[in-house]
């Protein structure tokens, strides 16, 4: 932010903004949109694509932009770009194509969907920053991959968890202390929530019943966790992680296996702890002399201490994030290497043989972050995938489903880059 403020203000001042177009203007993409338009300095929001039109209209009108393009073809697209007049279009592929679009925020939280937006952004060289932990979590080394072979950035965004986590364990390093667990920090975890239950809260909060169920039945703190880990190379303790309950963030000193963050670090999470809704590093330093120091700034004795974030604020860090990956090529977020860990199927009842299962933050099954190594040696199906696929055989409430298990929908993309990403890291 230090850097990234000036730099920005410098652009302004050079009448040269980042331009970067949005795909999506839900409720997160038109808080993205308001941020930008309200608050941003040096950076533009020059387009945004959603299936509804009148949708992406509404995130410009409620960030007070009245006058706004509609546009069909690349070249209308380009000529509102260089005017810095601002678009909407339902064809996210104008957006990857155009000239003068700098980078894609892509915040839809689909998987197939969004993955075609993203490899047509890799393919015309633009930088791709990612709300959406999902696709990070089941393509996210593959596509780091195509990135890097394009030279352009790819990243999930701060303000989210798994970016929030990424500063601080960057930060927690540079100080001297070795990282030996990134953590988040929940205040329900029930993997039997489904979307008639969180209708109610979805209502309140103006989001959709899927994403609040993602939230509560642990399946999305568990594609942000995968994440995190194939971004450090950590690994979890164990299926679905500890996620012990606590009273405050700095009980997490004594609450996971020491041997387990000392070989190698560790991924999880700790329920109902303040302060929430933020994240933690616990950072492990033996010097004695420093430990002192330490001590003196009331960080405890050690060897062990927490640094935390007491807060995450989602759409605010993503014109930063932006502006990291244009102007400085700098991931807030991105897979270091092959997967580490996972997101798997788990059923939430009995499923019978023939059930279509309905995908992430539905009625049928949650995720549960689980080692590659281990999803590898037992088949199992990746939740990111498991929308559309049809069980070939009975399971049981809990169980983990295997691509044994199912008969996968016909054609997919996701399905072809899957089997890619399982070959290039093999």
């Amino acid at each position: 932010m230090i850097i990234v403020d000036e730099a920005l203000a410098k652009r302004e001042r050079e009448g040269k903004p980042i331009q970067f177009g949005l795909v999506g203007a839900g409720y997160m993409g038109q808080g993205i949109a308001l941020q930008v338009l309200k608050y941003g300095t040096g950076i533009r929001l020059a387009a945004i694509a959603n299936r509804t039109m009148v949708q992406a209209v509404r995130a410009y009108q409620q960030a007070g932009v009245d006058t706004i393009q509609r546009v069909s073809k690349v070249e209308e697209l380009e000529e509102s770009v260089s005017a810095n007049q601002y678009a909407v279009t339902d064809d996210p592929m104008l957006l990857c194509r155009a000239r003068g679009i700098d980078a894609i925020v892509e915040v839809t939280g689909t998987t197939e969907f969004a993955l075609r937006v993203v490899l047509s952004a890799i393919e015309n060289k633009k930088h791709v920053i990612l709300m959406n932990a999902e696709l990070d979590a089941t393509l996210g080394p593959i596509l780091k991959a195509y990135a890097d072979r394009a030279g352009v950035v790819f990243t999930d965004s701060d303000g989210d968890q798994p970016g929030v986590i990424m500063n601080l364990f960057r930060w927690v390093k540079a100080i001297g202390c070795k990282p030996v667990l990134a953590g988040n920090m929940k205040g329900l975890q029930d993997p039997y929530r489904t979307p008639e239950t969180q209708k109610g809260y979805a209502e309140k909060f103006h989001q959709k019943p899927r994403l609040v169920t993602s939230f509560a039945d642990g399946t999305k703190i568990s594609m942000e966790m995968a994440v995190v880990a194939n971004a450090t190379g950590f690994r979890t303790g164990r299926r679905g992680m500890y996620g012990p309950r606590c009273n405050h963030v700095k009980d997490a000193i004594d609450l996971f296996p020491m041997n387990q963050m000392l070989n190698g670090g560790l991924v999880d999470y700790i329920l109902g702890a303040e302060p929430a809704p933020g994240v933690f590093v616990l950072g492990y330093n033996e010097d004695p002399i420093q430990q002192q120091y330490m001590n003196y700034y009331k960080m405890g004795d050690g060897p062990v201490y927490c640094f935390y974030t007491p807060y995450h604020l989602c759409h605010t860090e993503v014109p930063l994030t932006v502006a990291r990956a244009v102007l400085f090529q700098d991931a807030a977020i991105a897979p270091i290497g092959p997967p580490v860990c996972e997101v798997i199927t788990v059923a939430k009842h009995d499923l019978r043989k023939g059930e279509l299962l309905d995908g992430i933050g539905g009625f049928a099954c949650y995720g549960m972050i689980e080692n590659s190594d281990v999803c590898n040696t037992q088949d199992l199906l990746p939740m990111g995938l498991s929308e559309g696929c049809r069980l070939t055989h009975d399971i049981s409430k809990d169980q983990a489903i295997t691509y044994a298990d199912v008969k996968l929908p016909p054609g997919r993309l996701c399905d072809k880059l899957r089997s890619e990403q399982d070959a290039y890291f093999a």
